[in-house]
């Protein structure tokens, strides 16, 4: 049960937002459902004029509008335009994709080189393969003269 004494959160005010706030932000959010993103530059800006005066409401407000703190390790990502990019410059790998590409590379080369015969694996593999022929013929011999024997 609420007692007659209590105000909001931690002694703060309510707030409650301007009624002409709140039409002029149905009616961007209309605008920009029905045009989609014809007229989404001009809305845009619109906003970002009304985020830069409450940025600056926020700044004055506290300490932040006597220190200004500028993080470091903080990157703020900027979108480019698609007529800036420069599609011909090329793109650097990360060190994974460069693994993996010579790793895809040097596959590629012991494969060429093993169907050439000229590793030692594919040596192996071809003595192991004339071993195999020689029984074979032997045993295909063996059979012949037993299959003449017997007539």
């Amino acid at each position: 049960m609420p007692r007659g004494g209590k105000k909001g959160h931690k002694g703060r005010g309510k707030q409650f937002s301007n009624p002409e706030e709140i039409d002029r932000q149905m009616r961007l959010q209309r605008e920009k459902e029905e045009s989609g993103g014809a007229e989404k530059e001009s809305s845009e800006s619109e906003e970002e004029s009304s985020s830069e005066d409450e940025s600056e409401s926020r700044k004055r407000s506290g300490v932040e509008g006597l220190i200004e703190i500028e993080n470091p390790n903080r990157v703020s990502q900027k979108s480019k335009k698609v007529t800036e990019v420069d599609v011909s410059t090329p793109k650097e790998l990360s060190r994974r994709e460069r693994e993996e590409i010579e790793k895809q590379k040097s596959a590629e080369r012991y494969r060429k080189l093993h169907l050439e015969g000229k590793t030692e694996q594919a040596r192996a593999d071809l003595a192991r393969l004339a071993i195999i022929k020689k029984q074979r013929e032997e045993a295909a011999r063996k059979r012949a003269e037993e299959a003449q024997a017997k007539r």
